[in-house]
Order: C-alpha cells, then structure tokens, then sequence
C-alpha cells in the first residue's frame, strides 16, 4: 500500500513539472502575441471570464459523480452483519436502516401516489424532466431554496439518495443540481422504470428516522407495503415533503391536510375518480402506530466502538486487490465476543440500578435545585449544544440566542417511564436530559480476554457518550489501590504488618503541603494491609505507596494495562488520576490470573461475501505475565475480604451473591462525583461506573454517593441473573486455586488492632450514648465506625470463646471415654 502510494505521488510530481514548464512556455508564447495584438487579448479575456467558470464548475461536478460501474453495483451493496459469540444478530452496519421490498411488494396505490405527486411524466422522460427545469432555476438555484422541490424527478431524488449533497466552496446548490442531473441520467441508462422506482422507496426517508416504505408502512400502519390502501398511501407519500412537519404522529391536522393533497393530486391525473377522492378525503388517519421497529438493539455502545475500530483496522488491511473493505456495504460478517444473554442480563441491571438511583438524585435535590445551586452547570452545557453555536455563527447576540432557545418546540425527551414528546424550549430540555446520571459497565473473561458485557450508557439514542472506551476518563478513587498492595507485596512488604492510620502532612514535589484523611473517624486503629484494603483506609494507603515506591507503582499500573497519565505523587494511591473503565477493567484482570495480565478481545471472526475469514483482532501484546504468584493470590485473596467484610459486604447479603467466589473493591471520588466498584471472580471480571457527565452534578451526602451505593447494585444485579441461570454454573461455581500454606501464614492476622487506651474511648462513647437515649427516647443515635469495630472484636472473642469451650468439652469427652476403657481392660 505504501508502495502504491509512493509511486502515485511521484507520478503526480513529474507530471507537475511538466504542465509547470509548458504552462511558463505558453505564457511566455501569448505574451509576445498580445504585445502586438492587443485587441485578441481583451476578447481572450472576455471569453475566459464568461465560460470559464461555467466550465471549472462543470469539471468540478463531473468527478464527484459516481461511476457507471459504481451504479450498477449498487444491488450488490449488503449491510454487514454483527453477531454475538452465541450467533444472535445484534445489528447491522448500513448506510441507512431500511428493509428492502420488491416491485411487486409494494401496492400499486402507492406508485400512483408517488407518481401523480412528485414526478407525473416519470414514465416519459429520461431521468431530467425538461419542463419543470426553469421552476427549478429561478426557486433552487438562484434563490437558494433547497426545500422548494417540485422540479426534482424521481430519478434525480433517488441520486440524491443514495450519493448524498456536498458542501463546495462555492454555487453548492448549483453543483449538486447538476451532479444528480448527470448521475441521474446514468441510472436511466443502466436500471428500466420499476427497478428505479423500487429503489427510490427503499432508500427514502420517512418521519421518526425511517427509511424504505416496507419500514414506513409497517412503523405507522402496522401492515407491509403490499397492504396498504389509497389514504395511507397518500398520508405516506404526503410526508416526504417534509418528514417532520409532516408527521402524523406530532402533527395529525397538518398530516392529514398534506394527505388530501396527494388524493386530489391522484384525481387531477386520473389515477382515482372523483366519487372515491372525495370518499377518502373524509376517512380520518386511524394511524396504527408500532414502536417495535423502534426498540433499543442490543449492545449500541459496543457496536459503535465497534464501527470505529473496524473501519480503522481495515484502513490498515486492504484486500489482496488493493481495495479498503466498506463495512456498510461489502456484506461482511462479524462474530463479536459477547453473550447475548450476559449483555442482556448487564443492560437489564443498569437500569434497574440507574431508575432507583435517579429517584434518590432528583429527591436528593428537588425540582432544579442542581442548577439553582450552580447556574452554571446549564449555561455551559447550553453553549456546548450545536443550536447555540449556529446561532452565534448567524451573528447573534447573547441575549438574542437566549430568546430564541427559549421557544418551545416539538421535543423528544428521555425518561425512565419512556420517551415523550412535549412542547418545551431547547433550554430546558437541556437542562432536563443533563440532570440524568449515567452509567458503565464492563464484563470480561479473564481466562482469554473475551469482553462478554458492555454497557457505555443508560441510553444510547439521547446519550451517546460512551462510558466504557478507553477515552472516557474518570478519577477512578479507591479502586486503585490494590494495585498499591500488590506493589507493596511484590516488593516485600508483610501484609500483616500493623500500621496505625493516623493523619500525616506530605509536602509534594511542587512544596505544597498535602494531608489525606479517611472517610470514618479511624485514626488510632492499627490496621494490617487486608483490613486497610476492606475498609478502604485511605492514610494506609499513602503510607503503602511511599513504602512500596510510587515509581514501582506506576510502572505495575502501566504492565497492568494503564495507559492514560499517571501522575508521580503519592495521592494517585488514593485514585487521583483520570482512567478508563476500559484500563481498570483489564488491569484487574491480573488478579483473577495468577498475574497474567490479559488484554480486551471484542472480535473473534470475520467473514465476508466470498467466504474468506479473517482471524479474531487480536491486541499486539494479548497476555503478559506482569505479577508474581504470590503478590497476585495475596491481593487477591485480600479482595476477597472486601466482600465478605469489608465496604463490599452488601454484594452478599443484599443481592445474594453468596456461593459465588468474588473479590471486588468500591470506589469514590471527591465530593461523590464518581462511583466505582471492580469485581474479580475466576470467569468473569467487571467494571461498573455511576456518575453524571458533567462531574460538578453528584450527590452531595457520601452515604448516597459513594460507589457502594451506586455502581456496586449494578454488579449485584447482573451477578444475581448469573448466578440464579443453569447456564452460567461454570461461572457461578468456579473456584480461584487454594492459597499455598506459606502464603495462608502471610494473611494469619486479623483486619486490625485496637488497643486498651482506644477501647475504653469507645466504651465510654458508647456508654454515653446509651445514656442520652435512656434520658431522652426521642434520641436517636447510630453505632459509630469505632463501635463496629470494637463489636466485631467482641463477636469474634465470644465465638472463639464458644470454640475453645466446645474443644475443651469433646477433649474431656474422649479422655473420659478413654478412662472407662481403660478400666474395663483392667
């Protein structure tokens, strides 16, 4: 390819050498002429003024028009295909969304109906009607009108469809008249009348994004194309005037007036008589409206990374002839790596979680009260919509744009109850759809990389930003800090090492003094690295990094999977940094690994219309041992204690996920604008993210907003479905390898100390407030941090003592039952 290209463009420079020294030639020849006739010279210039133009514009026109060869194949144009690893057609890559119907599964009413209003001599002419053509000058191209129509055939239209108008640098409206003039009279030249008028139907636009009539008779009649009668027909045929404004669905009185339009145009050229016009004029729209064609496909997000990927990897692998494959019409197969049933079992879970969370947000802050708190939240967000900067384009002032995104207009906004249309001005609809918060959810087989999962939103068609991507970056919080540990374990440190988690001042490398503090009052407990880890003890972890190297840390991120930038301070062990759900997802598949590192696999086939495969795309570097044994199950096993006791614990005991084994580690950020929780099991390693696109909307209680509350339901809800499905029980059931004993003797401490002078501290805390709700009922008061502790001490002292006494009553059993046959022998 870069052969090719190279030759090209040295065949482009000599021919530029040569026009340059004929051109200099040729100058250098008609100016010696002119000096001696300078009358030649102004009509030269005269003539070149009026049909040079004409002429370069023309020439402009000539080569953007497609090929004889290029129009004949495109019959041959097929939509490619996407499938899941279990053979479920999840979409389609096409140029637009439309099912393809026969001349003779279309009713001929609506051939009639086409004919007699948008192109009555469609029979007799040759692609260009002739004497609709001054009409078209005078309204089209020199005033400008690009929706006036009525001088288009439906030949020319059908150009327009399938080769779409371009912008040029000048006179585009006359240059794109002229390229589907031309194109035009090429299709004439190559398809008869009814393969021409078939494709027009196949490939026009109908209100509420649909495309070919099969669609359209389907979407709001709920019939096929052969079924429909004259007045839908007409109602149908009617709209393409104007998709929107014609739509029956949001404008059922100016629908019907267009549809009456079409019946008297059907009369006027004796398609109908006038008795049965008439009769049809009276029949009300009885629109039989079917949202099924409409419903949300499966995975969205993951298909449009998809698309991009794709397209950008065949750029790079052209075909043996030289030719890039065209993923929208080469009729391309494409077998993805996810389950069909997973991905649904993970959308499933993202809007059960998403609907209930929302409905704590908007309770949280009342009607408006986000924006009414911070103004501009809205303001920014609005200058950022393509109607504001249009209008700032047309040159209007602040206060101008202001008043007129403050019209109402037809709306379509998004809620958890399904859209709705409504009257409502583009301010406030901006205001409603930012107020949502989003979500992400990423699922993948740490065994071979496979991604089984991908949620990037809550809604694909109102939010396209795609939570997932390596390029969606969030400040990831605690979810680091394992990798802190492993750093730690992998460079010597003893995991039960008891550090006290009191606060300590850093001075970072800028002189700025920094002091991390801990979400709960705990700073006098000492804590070994697998309690700092369940209960996400944010001053232990600094100390682990500084101990462990920050430089180490880094460099086990980036083996991990890391890319984006990772600051060299010590508070990146606190989730500082900005990451992908995409990296954290992969890094963590190190730890279900034994330290191998695995890398996402979206594909694992390709085939196209002759058969050929192509292999799965596999990432340059798909595994890589980056973690030792034993770092690698320390870590792992400490994640594991997260789940069981730790700020992970309500993945059991609220979503019931009890018989499967699963590590995981929640995470937030500052001021709750970000929600984290990783899981980690044998077969399967999620990522989950909440938060809303704009950091500055969270929650502003950590209780509500913390990652524990808001992206683990997620996991628990999907992990619910999976465990609870017979067809999962290899993911359900499978087991991480047991610890070696040296590595079990690593982890023989408990997660913390208290010591005497601690004790009695909470002791008296706790003994007045027994005494404050003794004096007063009406007190309230909850169990501090401090006091879960010490009474977890206390339960495990009291079951310990239970066991020892149990031991010490079967010892005396054995020793008296021993005596007694002693005695029998004697």
């Amino acid at each position: 390819m870069h052969s090719t290209l190279y030759h090209f463009k040295s065949f482009l420079k000599a021919w530029s050498s040569i026009i340059w020294k004929f051109s200099v030639q040729r100058y250098q020849q008609l100016r010696a002429y002119y000096s001696t006739h300078p009358k030649q010279k102004w009509l030269s210039i005269i003539a070149a003024s009026i049909f040079g133009p004409p002429l370069l514009l023309l020439f402009i026109v000539w080569i953007q028009v497609p090929s004889k060869s290029a129009l004949r194949n495109i019959s041959n144009q097929l939509p490619s295909e996407v499938y899941t690893a279990d053979s479920v057609l999840i979409g389609k890559f096409y140029i637009q969304d439309r099912t393809e119907v026969a001349y003779e599964a279309i009713a001929p009413v609506v051939l009639d109906a086409l004919i007699a209003t948008e192109d009555i001599r469609f029979k007799q002419h040759s692609g260009i009607d002739y004497a609709s053509m001054g009409r078209v000058l005078i309204r089209s191209v020199i005033m400008g009108d690009e929706s006036s129509g009525g001088g288009s055939t439906i030949t020319q239209q059908l150009a327009k469809n399938l080769y779409p108008r371009k912008r040029f640098w000048i006179a585009s409206m006359l240059l794109n008249k002229t390229r589907e003039m031309i194109t035009a009279i090429r299709i004439e030249n190559i398809y008869s009348k009814e393969e021409i008028i078939t494709m027009y139907l196949n490939t026009v636009s109908f209100a509420d994004q649909t495309f070919g009539i099969e669609s359209a008779s389907n979407r709001f009649f709920s019939v096929p194309a052969s079924m429909l009668q004259p007045h839908q027909a007409a109602l149908l045929i009617g709209m393409l005037k104007a998709t929107h404004s014609y739509n029956p669905r949001l404008f059922p009185e100016r629908a019907l007036t267009r549809r009456n339009v079409v019946i008297g145009q059907m009369k006027k050229y004796e398609f109908i008589d006038s008795l049965r016009a008439d009769s049809l004029k009276r029949l009300p729209l009885s629109l039989k409206y079917s949202k099924t064609i409409n419903q949300t496909p499966l995975a969205p997000y993951f298909k449009e990374y998809l698309r991009i990927e794709l397209q950008r990897w065949f750029n790079e692998h052209p075909n043996e002839d030289g030719e890039v494959y065209n993923i929208y019409t080469d009729g391309l197969k494409i077998y993805t790596t996810l389950d069909s049933k997973l991905q649904r079992y993970a959308e499933k879970a993202v809007v059960q979680q998403m609907t209930e969370v929302q409905k704590q947000f908007l309770a949280h802050w009342g009607q408006d009260g986000i924006f009414k708190s911070n103004p501009a939240i809205a303001e920014d967000a609005l200058r950022r919509t393509n109607r504001y900067k249009y209008l700032e384009e047309e040159g209007l002032t602040e206060e101008e744009i202001l008043k007129e995104l403050g019209k109402k207009i037809p709306t379509r906004l998004f809620s958890w109850r399904g859209d709705k249309e409504v009257l409502m001005s583009p301010i406030d609809s901006v205001k409603h759809h930012l107020q949502f918060l989003n979500a992400g959810l990423l699922a993948m087989d740490p065994q071979n990389g496979y991604v089984v999962a991908w949620v990037g939103g809550i809604d694909h068609d109102f939010f396209q930003y795609d939570h997932v991507r390596e390029s969606t970056k969030r400040q990831v919080g605690s979810i680091f800090k394992p990798i802190v540990y492993a750093t730690a374990v992998e460079q010597g440190i003893a995991p039960c090492d008891l550090v006290m988690a009191n606060r300590e001042t850093y001075i970072d490398k800028e002189g700025e003094e920094w002091t991390p503090r801990n979400s709960q009052n705990d700073y006098e407990v000492k804590y070994s690295m697998r309690g700092a880890m369940a209960y996400s003890v944010n001053t232990i972890a600094v100390k682990a990094i500084l101990k462990a190297g920050v430089d180490n840390t880094i460099r086990l991120a980036r083996e991990m999977g890391i890319v984006s930038e990772l600051p060299d301070v010590p508070s990146i062990s606190l989730g500082s940094a900005s990451v992908s759900l995409m990296e954290m997802t992969t890094a963590y598949t190190t730890f279900a690994n034994g330290g191998e590192r695995v890398m996402p696999v979206l594909i694992s086939s390709i085939t196209d219309q002759d058969g050929n495969v192509f292999p799965a795309l596999m990432p340059k570097e798909p595994r890589k041992k980056v973690l030792s044994d034993k770092a690698s199950a320390i870590t792992n096993a400490m994640l594991r204690t997260v789940v069981t006791e730790g700020t992970a614990s309500r993945l059991r005991w609220k979503y019931g996920v009890y018989n499967m084994e699963v590590g995981g580690k929640t995470g937030t950020t500052q001021a709750n604008a970000d929600g984290w929780f990783m899981a980690v099991s044998p077969r399967l390693v999620i990522g989950s993210w909440v938060g809303a696109d704009d950091p500055r909307i969270r929650f502003r209680s950590t209780e509500l907003g913390q990652g524990a509350s808001t992206a683990l339901p997620i996991t628990g809800y999907f992990l619910n479905q999976v465990v609870n499905d017979k067809q999962f029980e290899m993911i359900a059931e499978a087991k991480f390898p047991e610890l070696e004993e040296d590595w079990k003797k690593m982890l023989d401490c408990d997660l913390y100390e208290l010591d005497s002078t601690l004790i009695k501290k909470i002791e008296l805390s706790a003994f007045k407030r027994d005494s404050l709700i003794e004096a007063d009922t009406t007190a309230k008061a909850g169990e501090s941090f401090l006091e879960q502790l010490y009474n977890r001490k206390l339960r495990m002292q009291r079951q310990q003592e239970k066991r020892d006494s149990i031991a010490r009553a079967n010892l005396i059993k054995i020793v008296e039952s021993e005596n007694e046959t002693d005695s029998d022998d004697n």
